[in-house]
């Protein structure tokens, strides 16, 4: 993380997700069995912390038995296939070619695999009877994926960024600036991967001359010895990760008591060497910034902004027939059992279902900056891939808390057509679902840019602005004033302004493009959504009362493109 960005925390940390003891998936698949080759049924369950549980049946987790075991899936990848599986063990182990048609790596039972893959630690394997169960749990397994790397939790407002700012550091000081795919888990999960990084070469170069056996065989004892070593590294580094954190906590009463007595002598002094840094800095940042930076801009908008675009627009439709069946649905029960509440917490819930959420991460798992990828040090654009899907998530997690609290808590009129009325209603939290994500792209695309550019500046940077101010600070300041952190605040500032203010040319029409997909004139808008209220309300329910909009309900504005209403009556 940089200094003094505080929008930063956004790619490197999460809120807390309103999961609290819900469970996200729950069912039934063939594991594996390490120890004798053999497959055995198994029921996972998925908490709201998206580690999975594995029980031997589903009787066992009815009877509140232990798990077998635990997954954490932070920095693993599900592959469908054994040649997906087959091109990475290759690359692991240099030297080892696997195809696949030789002896098998491993016999499935049935033709649909779930593998799920990870450059250190060991690998699981599952499977499946039909390609629907594949899809359903493919979409569940990258669900926990996707979760558990998106960074660390923001809870802790110092300890978060003063870990990220260490790992950044210490990477930059081995001449990686870019982005980092294990950046991923719990601290001592990111410092195992940080030490696996620099001693899986070595471990690589001494250990393969040495395995003996079949193809399959040095295939399996190299995924063994790599994940007994991964192992035996997380230990070591949750044990010291910890003894660091307890001296900084025994520590922090006195550095506060310093830095209270001498703020002021702090604060002259970082500004006085913030100056001499500047007028070193910046000429050659502003220079940089505009030969090799400005030109690329529309490139990297273009291919960020489309595929993103795409899936926040599926969401946004899945989001609509959600609540256009809610609606529908109420007036077959409405003579019937019906609890409202039950409908809110379906739709409350829908962004965090990973089956029905599939499609819409999909679309932006086609991002690819393929071209810019080694001129920016990119080190895969997946980084950007899953914070988007994780917004994309978000965006309509908040839509229901912007619903009248007589909707929220289910006091509703037994009357049919009061009830239909009312919770068509609930469809104009569409126009907050707008609002909203045209605010987070926009603040994603911004961010996205900062992440690309800044690593590559401060590259550039590094050897030409490397310049010793550390004399010009007191002793007993060093440990506040780092010359380091103030030379990447220079650099930052040089660029955050005018893409957070959208100043770039490039930026601003995209934003502007942005703003234009979803700003269609309010009339148009209702009258087609209401026509398509009115469509299925006489197709579904021709004996019942079609659905009216008030005028005060309409001119609440929902905004939605006249053609994708179209598309939504055909699709129906």
């Amino acid at each position: 993380m940089l200094p003094g960005l505080d929008v930063n925390h956004l790619l490197l940390c999460v809120s807390q997700i309103p999961l609290e003891n819900k469970s996200i998936f729950s069912g039934s698949l063939f594991q594996c069995l390490e120890e004798n080759k053999k497959w055995r049924s198994r029921f996972l369950f998925v908490p709201d912390t998206y580690n999975i549980n594995y029980y031997d049946n589903k009787s066992a987790y009815d009877k509140h038995l232990p798990p077998k075991g635990t997954i954490n899936c932070a920095g693993y990848k599900v592959l469908t296939s054994m040649e997906q599986y087959l091109d990475l063990i290759s690359s692991s182990l240099p030297g080892v070619k696997a195809k696949v048609g030789s002896a098998p790596y491993l016999k499935f039972p049935f033709q649909f695999p779930l593998i799920l893959w990870h450059p250190y630690a060991r690998h699981l394997y599952f499977c499946v009877e039909t390609e629907k169960e594949q899809q359903k749990w493919l979409a569940v397994l990258q669900d926990c994926v996707r979760h558990t790397n998106d960074g660390l939790s923001e809870e802790h407002k110092v300890q978060t960024p003063a870990f990220t700012d260490t790992v950044r550091l210490y990477r930059q000081a081995q001449g990686h600036f870019g982005t980092w795919e294990m950046m991923c888990g719990v601290p001592s999960q990111i410092l195992s991967n940080l030490v696996m990084d620099s001693l899986l070469p070595e471990l690589r170069e001494l250990i393969s001359p040495r395995l003996k056996g079949k193809l399959y065989e040095r295939q399996r004892n190299w995924m063994l010895i790599s994940d007994a070593v991964y192992s035996l590294v997380q230990n070591q580094c949750q044990t010291q990760y910890e003894a660091v954190v307890q001296k900084c906590e025994a520590s922090r009463s006195s550095l506060e008591a310093s830095i209270r007595t001498d703020m002021d002598q702090i604060i002259t002094s970082k500004e006085h060497v913030t100056n001499k840094v500047k007028a070193v800095v910046l000429p050659k940042a502003e220079k940089l910034l505009k030969v090799s930076i400005e030109p690329y801009i529309s490139s990297i908008l273009d291919a960020l902004m489309e595929p993103t675009s795409r899936g926040f627009f599926e969401v946004r439709d899945v989001f609509f027939r959600e609540l256009v069946d809610m609606n529908l649905s109420m007036n077959i029960q409405a003579n019937f059992s019906f609890t409202p509440p039950q409908h809110m917490e379906k739709i409350s819930m829908l962004a965090f279902h990973p089956v029905k959420m599939q499609s819409c991460y999909e679309k932006v798992e086609q991002l690819s900056l393929e071209g810019l990828q080694q001129r920016f040090d990119v080190s895969s654009p997946s980084v950007f891939v899953q914070r988007a899907q994780i917004l994309m998530r978000k965006v309509p997690s908040d839509s229901p808390d912007s619903l009248p609290p007589s909707v929220q808590i289910g006091k509703l009129s037994p009357d049919a057509f009061e009830i239909s009325k009312k919770y068509s209603r609930v469809l104009f939290s569409m126009g907050k679902f707008d609002y909203d994500s045209s605010t987070v792209r926009k603040r994603f695309f911004r961010e996205a840019l900062l992440q690309i550019f800044i690593p590559y500046m401060l590259k550039q940077l590094s050897p030409s602005c490397d310049c010793s101010y550390g004399w010009l600070i007191f002793e007993d300041f060093s440990r506040f004033i780092l010359v380091e952190n103030i030379f990447e605040e220079v650099v930052l500032h040089s660029v955050m302004k005018d893409i957070m203010m959208g100043q770039f040319p490039n930026l601003r029409g995209g934003s502007r493009e942005i703003s234009k997909q979803r700003k269609e004139p309010p009339e148009k808008s209702q009258d087609s959504f209401s026509t398509v209220i009115y469509t299925l309300q006489q197709k579904s329910f021709s004996k019942s009362p079609p659905i009216r909009l008030s005028p005060k309900t309409e001119s609440s504005g929902l905004f939605y493109p006249k053609n994708r209403d179209l598309k939504m009556q055909k699709r129906i």
